[in-house]
Formats: C-alpha cells, sequence, structure tokens
C-alpha cells in the first residue's frame, strides 16, 4: 500500500482503527490473548502482527472495551500493517485519533527489544525477505503466511533463526486453516512420507467446481471468482499453478529434507481447460482438478509437479468443490491421511497465524525442530517426464475416425470415451499407464494428422 500506518496496543498506548480492512484483528487479538493464561505464556511479551493478515477493524463498536482490558491485564501486543515503506505511523488514543508520530523501519520494527515475536505478511520475496532476515539476526522469532518467501528463502532462513535461538513458523503458508505443516513435523514424523498431493488453490477449484456442476466456461467461473473475492485482479499465480507450486515446494522441502525450489517443480494451470474436456472427464468417471504433488523417487531424489488431473470420483478428492482444499498425505506406517478445510481466507489464515505465535511465546528461547537442508542440485527434482502416467487426450481432425487404427497402433490398448454431441471431427481417448516422453513421442507424431486439442494427465 503507498500509505504506510503501523499500530501499538500496550499498558501505555491505545489502538487507532484504520477505517479501511476487516475485523480478523479482533479474531487475532483475543485468541491470541484470552489463551495467554490458559496456555502458560509469560505476561509482557510482546508481538507484531501484520495487518494484511490480521486486519484492522474497520470500526470498534462495543468489543473495545473488552479488547482493550483484556491487553491491559495481559500480553503486551503490537499490531503492524502490511508495507514496503521504511515509516510508519504510530497512533495514540483510539477514540480521538489526533496523535500521532512517525517512527523509522529500525525504530519500531528490528530494534525494539521489547518485541519478541513478529507477524511477516507483507507478501513477496523482496522487502520480506530483508525484513525477516534482519529481525531473525536480531534473534526475534517471525511466523509468516507468505508462502513465496518460504518456498523461495526457507532453507536459508530456517538456518538463520536456528542460528539465533529463535524461530520461524509457517503453518498459514499452506492450506490456510489447515493445520498441515505441524502435523507433517510432529505427528507424521514416524513415517516415512511416500508422497504428498492435494487440491492446494481455493481460486482454481472454486471455478473447476462451477464449471463442473453449473457447466460454465473457463472466463465466466474466473468473473465470478472475482466478484466474491476468491480471485485476485491478476490471477495469473492461482490459474497458472504457481501458488500450489509453492506450497509443494514447501511442503516436499519438509517431508524430505531439502530445499526444493519452484523452478524444480513443472507448473502448468487450468486455463486451457475447456467444458468439453470436463463432461468428458465426467462420463469417464473422473472429476478435473488441479493437484499438485511431491514424492521421492530413489537414489535420494524426488519428483513434484503441478498441473490439471483426471481424478477418479471414487478418491475423496475428487468430491472436494468450491474453495476447499486437501492435502492427502501417504507415509508407510500411517497410510493415507487426509487433511481437509478452508484453504484460504483471513479467518482461517488468521486463525493458523495465531497458532504459531502462540507456538513461539510457550517455546521462548527455544528452538523448535523445524529445518531442512538447502538444495541447489539440479539433479535433485527428477524430470516429470520420466514418470508412468496414463493420459486424456482430445484431438480434432477431419477424418478423426479414421485415426482410431493409428492411434491403436501407437498406443495399444486405450479407451476411447463419448459425450452429448461428439461432433465427428473431434476423439477422445485415456491411454495406458506409459512413461510420459514416450506418450509425447506418440502425440508428436499423431500431431501430423491432426490437432492435439487437449492433454490431461490422470491421478
Amino acid at each position: 500500500p503507498s500509505d504506510v500506518m503501523a499500530y501499538y496496543l500496550s499498558k501505555e498506548s491505545q489502538l487507532k482503527m484504520h477505517k479501511e480492512t476487516s475485523t480478523a484483528l479482533e479474531l487475532f487479538m483475543q485468541m491470541l490473548i484470552d489463551k495467554g493464561e490458559k496456555d502458560g505464556i509469560k505476561e509482557n511479551m510482546n508481538v507484531m502482527a501484520g495487518s494484511g493478515l490480521v486486519g484492522i477493524v474497520k470500526e470498534v463498536g462495543p468489543n473495545y472495551a473488552k479488547v482493550r482490558s483484556i491487553i491491559d491485564d495481559s500480553s503486551q501486543v503490537s499490531a503492524m500493517v502490511s508495507t514496503t515503506k521504511d515509516n510508519f505511523t504510530v497512533s495514540g488514543d483510539l477514540k480521538s485519533m489526533n496523535t500521532s508520530k512517525v517512527i523509522t523501519f529500525s525504530g519500531l520494527r528490528d530494534e525494539d527489544d521489547e518485541v519478541e515475536v513478529v507477524a511477516e505478511v507483507v507478501g513477496g520475496a523482496t522487502f520480506a525477505y530483508d525484513y525477516t532476515k534482519k529481525l531473525l539476526e536480531r534473534g526475534k522469532s517471525v511466523v509468516t503466511s507468505n508462502k513465496e518467501l518460504v518456498a523461495t528463502h526457507g532453507a536459508e532462513l530456517l538456518a538463520i533463526a536456528q542460528e539465533h535461538n529463535c524461530n520461524y513458523l509457517f503453518e498459514a503458508s499452506v492450506g490456510g486453516g489447515i493445520p498441515i505443516i505441524r502435523p507433517l513435523n510432529k505427528c507424521l514424523a514416524g513415517n516415512s512420507i511416500e508422497q504428498i498431493s492435494g487440491i492446494l488453490n481455493g481460486t482454481t477449484n472454486f471455478i473447476l467446481s462451477k464449471m463442473i456442476k453449473e457447466q460454465m466456461d473457463f472466463a465466466t467461473a474466473l468473473k465470478m471468482a472475482q466478484e466474491l473475492g476468491y480471485a485476485e485482479k491478476d490471477p495469473t499465480a492461482d490459474v497458472e499453478g504457481h501458488d500450489a507450486c509453492r506450497k509443494i515446494c514447501i511442503l516436499g522441502s519438509l517431508a524430505y529434507g531439502k530445499h526444493i525450489y519452484p523452478e524444480m517443480v513443472h507448473c502448468s494451470g487450468i486455463s486451457r481447460i475447456t467444458l468439453d474436456d470436463v463432461e468428458y472427464a465426467e462420463n469417464a468417471g473422473y472429476a478435473i482438478k488441479l493437484i499438485g504433488s511431491v514424492k521421492p523417487v530413489g537414489d535420494d531424489k524426488i519428483t513434484a509437479i503441478v498441473c490439471p488431473r483426471l481424478v477418479p470420483k471414487t478418491n475423496l478428492l475428487a468430491s472436494v468443490d468450491e474453495n476447499y482444499n486437501a492435502i492427502s498425505v501417504t507415509g508407510d506406517g500411517v497410510g493415507d491421511v487426509l487433511f481437509y478445510g478452508q484453504g484460504a481466507g483471513k479467518l482461517p489464515t488468521a486463525s493458523a497465524v495465531v497458532g504459531d505465535i502462540i507456538d513461539c511465546l510457550k517455546h521462548h528461547n527455544r528452538v523448535l525442530a523445524l529445518t531442512w537442508e538447502d538444495c541447489h542440485d539440479k539433479e535433485y527434482a527428477v524430470s516429470y517426464k520420466k514418470a508412468e502416467v496414463s493420459m486424456y487426450v482430445r484431438i480434432k481432425a477431419d477424418n478423426a475416425e479414421e485415426l482410431k487404427a493409428s492411434i491403436s497402433e501407437m498406443f495399444g490398448k486405450l479407451m476411447y470415451i463419448e459425450r452429448d454431441g461428439r461432433p465427428d471431427d473431434e476423439l477422445a481417448f485415456i491411454t495406458p499407464n506409459m512413461v510420459e516422453e514416450d506418450i509425447d513421442a506418440n502425440l508428436t507424431i499423431l500431431s501430423h494428422s491432426c490437432e492435439i486439442a487437449s492433454k490431461i494427465r490422470l491421478y
């Protein structure tokens, strides 16, 4: 934002509420401070939090007295708005809103010795990286929902936190309010993780749900998602899979102990999915979902990919609709475990951040066992082209029916799919399980005789 403001809560100063944003700060304050005595958090512990995540209450209303008394009787809390600027306006009395002072970046954020935990919600990996690194080097624990930062610099920031006896926690960076980082790191620590896969982006799942359930085309469903606030004005990061890619990088790094950078992961989105593809998938017993997945492939290597997939309707992921997320984890001991819930939104995300803040406060001056090694080995992530997969293919050709013999010769036993009103110049089929680069080689040959209108991997 162009205007930069900070809000400081303590026994000496009151909170100035901004006229914009939401009521999520009420949730943040009450969840955090009400749990203080119950969870054994010491008094006078300072926390800074970004309003990009927790919000700034639009109107104080009847909760002011309650919130103020909680603050006076318990921990001190600082709340800071997300920004890329160096100066902050710190407010005085809540009701008069007429006293303020400007203090510098170093003055409030990284040189304030009373602040021990910071919630970073600036977003991006430029200013947020410098800011977070400086805080960790000063021994201040940081919690974040910033998936781009964790996916890009997670290994480095975790190492800095460990070196300076503080913590870097990021439960909210994957799955919003769905607990997944902590269970993967703790509850499933006794397992060798055989695979992680799932629906990691609520925007694309909402769009696909509308295409499947209401036969909306992609553009119409995207517009609805934007009107409802599920999609950004520029939806590229969501619909082209970049958001889900960052999340699978974080999960894979945690599960397998080495940093997986986004550039190691093949990423494709849903913008080319048509209602024809949706109907063919439906008739074959599948639902199209954007799936992120990562798994080990032996020799201390992994493979990771984000792409649309045809998910069998017998699989629970096929029934995850609207803006919900679901993450499936397979362990050698526990088997399949599914984590399901709202993957985004102010309240679910604030819930996850509050949990991390409480974890930091309960483990003051103790480093939690959350880390992975950095890795710049380009061979660590094996190409997805080497994996075996079945592929849904839709082709267009004037002599489509005549091509069936050639297609069968290329792929062997395959399944043709029908749909109502299928035009004569169109065929859709599902290949047998084959190495993907062999499928591509066959499709390259086939493309000399027809248009490859669509290809989607099966789950």
